[in-house]
């Protein structure tokens, strides 16, 4: 049989596509053979290998079988043979049993007096098979193979050891003298190898591998790889110093003369990614990444330029200087390096080469794949946002390009760029709704029909010429299927509410769609022709701009399913915040900083095995409102949770901002939250230990009142201690007090850390034997005030929500403010002191104001809701503030105004 000759008539993809496992076990049976047939075992082996790589799944009895049949093959002297073997040991020694019988097999070979190639195959073959107990018995070879005179040897003695180093760290520490030894071989592929090693065995010694950079960095060093490697490791360092510390940049210049491209460009992008990188900095990069534009290597100058591209968005000056040769690459025939240089040149041109760049991106759209049409379109809503004067022409091109063929994610992006257009550029938004309304004519794609349905009743209604956006909608009401037609009776519905004048227009629509076959489409067009009917309906449910908090809601509401007792009682929402539209939206978009893992909280199951719970859970779990939002206090909530000790707090009301106790450059760093429950405080200590050479264990926090009296109704329920803090490992300690009768008391603690103390070896992090001693860390005083019980609300409509209050239960208070010099802090210092939301747009403030009235708003612990207005004006010897404080409980309005003196 000719393997390489492909059967045209059988359309199969490959020509092992038909085999099946029994028959290829069946013919495994000629590894039994005498003599063995090399290229009939091979072609066996390779079947079998096809299986593995198909995912067929072999038993744990046949997998153990076929191993050990295999292992006969060592009779062969065949070196295809024997490589073949080898890697079939690999791949079964995860699913067969008793597979370290052929490591004295693998030695012989890894050992072999000539120079064989298959000398490799066994070492990687022999590192899969050894677990960490057997390590120390092929430590000797293994050491022998590192400093091995063959490259391939000693580079796959290298690797194994790489993967050996997660099994048993210890054993393979001590290889470090060898590793160092390969380091400074002739062969370029063992040194990058080795200096990987070499870092994984010092990466916990700071010191250590900054002398491993600056001694290869001097040019000893072959192979481009290793240097890469070397430039990757300063950045490390460079990551984990203060702020504008640049100790390795020197060496980072230095790079971007290398003799090799490759070590040239990594030190380039390595400064243009450093952290609060400076324009001086970013000099001899740019002119490094400049000359690659011109190179004749394509892999060059898209790596260049797609450097380039990223630093456009933070520094588009310091890319400015490419421009020219950027332009040249508008033409290259590579269409990706011509995409990623004309959205470079967008994002650092000025407005006067918008229109010539425009017209040259239309001439390529057509040539370029799906992914790159999604930058280029990035890039243009990122100009049209610096140059609004050109919206016009860049929503043209938009409108045009949303004609045209395309899967999701581009007309997505497309969609979503005119959206942004539409909120930052208010001209714009009549002719990009028009856009819209033509585009959805023809949308093949239901989400984007939706979110433009959706925009049409948010922004329509605010045009001058509204009524004509109503037919492309009702269109939709005809045209299209139950879930389009479900939005746009919602935004028929917004029209109505929102333009008295063309209700009854709206009403005969919504009136057609009573009739729809569809039950969504029904019952919205009955709900929404209740809601018309009366204007306080529509200014609730349709107009009004709020928004709970839907992390707080979600864990409120699990709480609530799982306290058994409180099922008496509706579900009170009061506690839950309310946030607006936009600020929803922007915690949305909020970029997080760190991956934080936060468990969606689960509902119990009912004690008769119900399934609420579980599909409480599930849709928890799906909405995943928490994380998406980034809410801090549902991340606070999760990690309580978690603790058996606090697991029956109940429902977290609110949570405090971070309080530094401690300097950051101190040797114990230490950070407070507070947070409120229904009956207790429980104070949140986030720890972490910045000395290297011990380690503290029992760390507890002790809370000394300076005043006894102030807390008579706190009582000391528990602490949570950290077991053990290791260098630079955060660790939390929790104190929890009970509020008695759910009394909401200030005061002042004095704070300290008490802890044990081991020694540690700074290069391992290996502790000491011993007790170690006991020894105390004194922190700054922690401050309970009335604004932690105060959860801050937002006011949709505060003068109504003022009158609704009355003056029956109105506190009011006169202060002269003397620590602030104007109205502006007094605005910042009130807003702290109370703990609440502004209302309004009351928290902006003119520079020179001399009068303002700031408007408040929030719900005190226990579900009490708050209401504050202060006016101040300039006057005598600061500022002069009026504090009017209205609650439905008048102790909790005289204890808000109490807190401002």
């Amino acid at each position: 049989m000719n393997v390489g000759k492909k059967d045209e008539d059988s359309g199969d993809a490959g020509l092992f596509y038909h085999i099946d496992k029994s028959t290829v076990l069946q013919d495994a049976r000629a590894f039994n053979e005498a003599p063995i047939n090399p290229r009939k075992c091979r072609l066996i082996l390779t079947k079998i290998v096809f299986l593995l790589y198909q995912s067929e799944t072999f038993q744990t009895k046949e997998a153990t079988e076929t191993f050990f049949s295999i292992t006969k093959l060592f009779q062969s002297q065949d070196t295809p043979l024997r490589q073949m073997v080898y890697l079939l040991i690999k791949e079964l020694s995860g699913i067969a049993e008793d597979v370290i019988m052929v490591t004295q097999s693998l030695m012989r070979d890894m050992n072999a007096k000539s120079d064989v190639i298959y000398r490799a195959n066994a070492i990687r073959a022999l590192a899969r098979i050894t677990d960490s107990s057997m390590l120390q018995a092929i430590e000797r070879f293994i050491k022998q193979t590192i400093v091995d005179k063959s490259p391939a040897v000693s580079s796959a003695a290298l690797v194994s050891s790489l993967h050996l180093f997660n099994a048993n760290k210890e054993v393979v520490r001590r290889w470090a003298n060898e590793v160092q030894e390969a380091v400074n071989s002739k062969g370029s592929i063992t040194q990058y190898h080795a200096l990987g090693l070499m870092y994984q065995i010092r990466q916990h010694d700071r010191m250590a591998v900054i002398k491993l950079v600056q001694n290869y960095s001097k040019g000893s060093l072959r192979s481009p790889l290793a240097y890469c490697m070397l430039i990757r490791y300063a950045c490390k360092i460079m990551e984990d110093e203060d702020p504008g510390s640049r100790s390795l940049y020197d060496l980072l210049e230095g790079w971007l003369r290398h003799k090799h491209d490759m070590v040239v460009y990594e030190a380039a992008r390595a400064i243009c990614n450093l952290r609060d990188v400076t324009m001086k900095e970013l000099f001899p990069a740019v002119a490094a990444l400049q000359l690659m534009l011109v190179n004749h290597k394509p892999t060059l100058r898209f790596a260049a330029i797609r450097t380039l591209n990223n630093l456009a968005l933070s520094h588009p000056v310091a890319v400015f200087p490419c421009n020219l040769d950027m332009e040249n690459l508008i033409t290259d025939p590579n269409r990706s390096v011509a995409t990623f240089a004309i959205t470079t040149l967008l994002k650092t041109g000025n407005e006067a080469s918008v229109d010539r760049l425009m017209k040259q991106i239309t001439g390529f759209m057509n040539e370029i794949s799906d992914e790159f049409k999604v930058i280029v379109i990035e890039a243009i809503r990122s100009l049209c946002l610096k140059f609004p004067a050109k919206q016009s022409l860049m929503l043209n091109f938009l409108s045009n390009v949303l004609r045209d063929e395309g899967g999701y994610e581009y007309k997505r992006a497309i969609v979503e760029a005119i959206f942004d257009i539409v909120h930052h550029i208010p001209e714009s938004k009549e002719f990009a709704l028009s856009h819209l309304c033509e585009f959805i004519e023809d949308c093949e794609f239901n989400k984007l029909a939706v979110r433009i349905l959706h925009l049409l009743g948010t922004e329509g209604p605010k045009t001058p010429k509204a009524s004509k956006y109503i037919r492309y909608i009702y269109n939709r009401v005809i045209l299209e299927n139950a879930t389009v037609r479900a939005a746009a009776v919602t935004a028929l519905a917004r029209f109505a509410v929102n333009l008295p004048e063309m209700r009854d227009r709206v009403k005969i629509l919504l009136k057609r769609c009573l009739d729809d076959n569809e039950d969504e489409v029904r019952d919205r067009a009955i709900m929404y022709l209740r809601i018309i009917e009366s204007d306080e309906l529509c200014r609730k449910y349709v107009a009004n701009d709020t928004s709970y908090s839907w992390a707080s809601l979600e864990r409120n509401l699990v709480h609530y399913l799982n306290n058994e007792p409180a099922h008496a009682q509706p579900f009170d929402i009061s506690s839950t915040p309310v946030v607006t539209k936009e600020q929803e939206n922007a915690e949305k978009s909020r970029a997080i900083a760190e991956v934080t893992e936060l468990a969606s909280p689960a509902v119990r199951g009912a004690p008769g095995g119900g399934s609420a719970g579980a599909g409480a859970g599930a849709s928890s779990h799906s909405g995943g409102a928490a994380s998406s939002s980034g809410d801090a206090q549902a991340r606070y909530a999760a990690a309580i949770e978690k603790l058996p000790e606090l697991s029956n707090l109940g429902p977290l009301f609110k949570s405090s901002a971070p309080v530094a106790l401690t300097e950051s450059e101190t040797e114990y760093v230490v950070t407070a939250i507070k947070h409120v429950f229904a009956e207790h405080v429980v104070f949140q200590f986030d720890c972490r230990n910045t000395l290297n050479d011990s380690v503290l264990e029992k760390l507890d926090i002790i809370l000394k009142p300076t005043d006894e009296e102030e807390v008579a109704e706190l009582t000391h329920q528990l602490s949570v201690p950290i077991p053990k803090l290791a260098y630079d490992a955060p660790g939390t300690a929790y104190v929890v007090y009970q509020r008695l009768n759910g009394a909401c008391p200030t005061a002042t603690f004095a704070s300290s850390l008490q802890f044990f103390v081991k020694d540690c070896d700074p290069a391992t992090g290996e502790v000491d034997e011993g007790e170690g001693y006991e020894d105390e860390y004194q922190i700054e005083d922690l401050e309970l005030v009335v604004a932690d019980y105060v959860l801050p609300t937002y006011v949709p409509d505060f003068k109504r929500a003022w009158e609704d209050a009355g003056e029956a239960t109105e506190v009011v208070e006169t202060y002269q403010l003397t620590n602030v010099a104007n109205i502006k802090a007094a605005t910042v210092n009130l807003l702290a002191v109370l703990g609440m939301f502004p209302a309004e747009g009351s928290d902006s403030v003119a520079d020179k104001a001399t009068t303002h009235a700031l408007l408040m708003g929030g719900v005190y612990v226990g579900g009490a809701k708050v209401l504050s207005r202060c006016r101040m004006v300039i006057g005598g010897d600061g500022v002069t503030v009026e504090v009017a404080v209205r609650c439905k409980d008048e102790e909790v309005a005289r204890r808000m105004v109490d807190a401002v003196c």
